[in-house]
C-alpha cells in the first residue's frame, strides 16, 4: 500500500487502530448481547481521536522540520525571503525530495561550470603572458642595448629601434584582437549587413594575398564556374576579415611545394555555404574542439614565426556567430582543413 499523503498516513493509522481497538472491545464485551455496539462504538471513537491526533503530530513534524528546508531551497532558487505554505493534501515529502534532487543538479551544473570558467580564466592569463613576454623583452633587450651605448652607433641604432616598433606594433595587435572579441562578446559592434556579392568580395581577397601566395608556391582558385555573382546578407568588411584570416591561414600552413587552396560556394535552401579548402599539412582530430579558443595553437612555435596574435580564429567565429550563423572545421593531418561558414541568402 502506497501512502502520498500525511492525510493519507494519519486516515491508514487511525483505521488500523480503530479496527484493533473496536476488536479488543468487543472480545472484552463478548458476554453482553450488546458486544457488537460497544465495538462499533470504540471503533469510531479510537478512529476519530487517533485521526486528528496522528494527523497533528505528523503535521507538527513536517512544518517545522520539511517547511524549513523546502523554505530555504525555495528562497535560494527564487533569491527572495518569502513564506510559504505546505498543503498536507498532498505529496509533501516527495515534492521536497523532487525539489532537492533538482536544486542539486543545478548546484552540480553551477560548480562544474565556475570550475570550468577558473580553468580558462587560468589558461587565458597563461597564453596572454606568454604571448606579451616574448615582444616585451625583446623591446627590453634592444632599448638596454641602445642605452649602453648602442643609440651613438650608426649602423645598430636605427636597426634595433625598428625592432623594438615590431615588438610594440605585435603587442598593439594582441590588444587590439582582444578588444573586438571583448566588443562582440559584450554586443558592443554594430553589424552594417546589406545584400553584398560575395564573389566579388573573394576575388578581392584573393588579390590581396597574391604575392604572398606565390612567394610560397601556392595556387588560389575559386571553385569553376562561379563567375555568376551570388548575393548574401553581410557586413562586407567583417566577412572580408574573415576570408582573409581564413585564407592567410591556408597559406601559412601550406605545403612546401605543391600547396593549393580553394573558395567554394554551395547554395543551399536559404543559406550559403562558403568553404576555405587546402591541402596543406593539416591537424589532428584532438585539436579541432578548440581551434576557436583565444590563443589555442597547434603548433606554438610555426604559429609565433608566421606572425599570428592567436587570437584571429577567436574574431572569425565572433563575426560569424554576429551574423546568427555558425563555422566549422574538418581536418586531416597532412592531408589538408577544410573552413566552412554560412551566410544568408539575399533575397
Amino acid at each position: 500500500m502506497r501512502i502520498n499523503s500525511p492525510k493519507q498516513a494519519a486516515l491508514y493509522s487511525a483505521f488500523i487502530i480503530g479496527i484493533v481497538s473496536g476488536c479488543l472491545t468487543g472480545a472484552f464485551s463478548s458476554s453482553n448481547d450488546l458486544w457488537w455496539a460497544y465495538g462499533v462504538i470504540s471503533l469510531v471513537i479510537a478512529f476519530v481521536v487517533s485521526y486528528f491526533l496522528v494527523f497533528y503530530l505528523i503535521e507538527r513534524f513536517l512544518y517545522g522540520k520539511i517547511k524549513l528546508i523546502y523554505k530555504n531551497i525555495l528562497n535560494l532558487k527564487t533569491q527572495k525571503d518569502q513564506d510559504i505554505k505546505i498543503n498536507m493534501s498532498t505529496d509533501v515529502l516527495g515534492t521536497v525530495s523532487a525539489e532537492v534532487e533538482t536544486w542539486a543538479d543545478v548546484k552540480t551544473r553551477e560548480i562544474k561550470q565556475l570550475k570550468d570558467q577558473e580553468a580558462f580564466r587560468r589558461e587565458f592569463i597563461g597564453n596572454l603572458s606568454h604571448e606579451l613576454k616574448t615582444p616585451i623583452f625583446s623591446i627590453q633587450g634592444y632599448i638596454l642595448t641602445l642605452l649602453e651605448g648602442g643609440l651613438d652607433d650608426p649602423t645598430v641604432n636605427k636597426e634595433f629601434l625598428m625592432r623594438a616598433a615590431k615588438g610594440v606594433d605585435r603587442m598593439t595587435h594582441i590588444i587590439e584582437d582582444l578588444d573586438m572579441i571583448n566588443k562582440f562578446e559584450s554586443g558592443n559592434i554594430p553589424l552594417d549587413i546589406r545584400k553584398y556579392n560575395i564573389v566579388d568580395l573573394a576575388k578581392e581577397i584573393i588579390d590581396s594575398v597574391e604575392y604572398k601566395a606565390s612567394d610560397r608556391n601556392v595556387e588560389l582558385t575559386i571553385k569553376r564556374n562561379e563567375d555568376r555573382p551570388i548575393y548574401v546578407m553581410m557586413d562586407r568588411q567583417r566577412i572580408g576579415q574573415v576570408l582573409t584570416n581564413l585564407v592567410n591561414n591556408a597559406i601559412n600552413y601550406s605545403k612546401e611545394e605543391g600547396g593549393s587552396i580553394e573558395l567554394r560556394f554551395y547554395r543551399m535552401d536559404n543559406a550559403l555555404l562558403i568553404e576555405v579548402a587546402d591541402n596543406g599539412i593539416g591537424m589532428s582530430e584532438e585539436h579541432l574542439p578548440r581551434l576557436f579558443e583565444r590563443f589555442y595553437r597547434v603548433d606554438r612555435s610555426r604559429s609565433r614565426n608566421a606572425g599570428g596574435t592567436g587570437l584571429g580564429l577567436a574574431i572569425v567565429k565572433h563575426i560569424v556567430e554576429a551574423h546568427g550563423q555558425t563555422i566549422n572545421v574538418r581536418s586531416t593531418k597532412d592531408i589538408g582543413s577544410t573552413f566552412s561558414f554560412t551566410l544568408e541568402l539575399a533575397k
